[in-house]
């Protein structure tokens, strides 16, 4: 189990809604689900003693986003996240893990062919 636990669900907004702007530095980040025509079904986190569960609470649709916070702020910033995707035979495919600095980080962009943040 990560070190980091979660305060809350990830919440589900359409990407057109306002919402308070966070940073990564208070353990809030947001992530944007920016495909043309995918879904996320899967967050996931690995602060070096394994995987986290599901973050999502409900699938994130192309253009919407879902703001997270991780409770513990003694916790490890380096971690690594995967994303799951819905495949078309209605499973999970899961992207490759990519390294992320969460305290840095304010923003995850899921796009098409690449995950990003800042």
């Amino acid at each position: 189990m990560n070190i980091f636990s979660i305060i809350f669900a990830l919440s589900l907004t359409i990407a057109n809604s306002a919402y308070a702007q966070s940073t990564g530095a208070s353990g809030i980040f947001t992530i944007y689900n920016n495909t043309d025509s995918n879904t996320v079904i899967g967050f996931y986190t690995n602060d070096g003693s394994g995987w986290s569960s599901n973050w999502l609470s409900e699938d994130l649709l192309p253009d919407e986003h879902a703001q997270a916070q991780f409770s513990q702020d003694t916790g490890a910033c380096e971690q690594t996240l995967q994303v799951g995707w819905l495949g078309s035979n209605g499973g999970e495919v899961l992207d490759d893990p990519i390294g992320i600095d969460i305290c840095d980080a304010s923003n995850v962009y899921l796009e098409d062919n690449d995950i990003f943040f800042d």
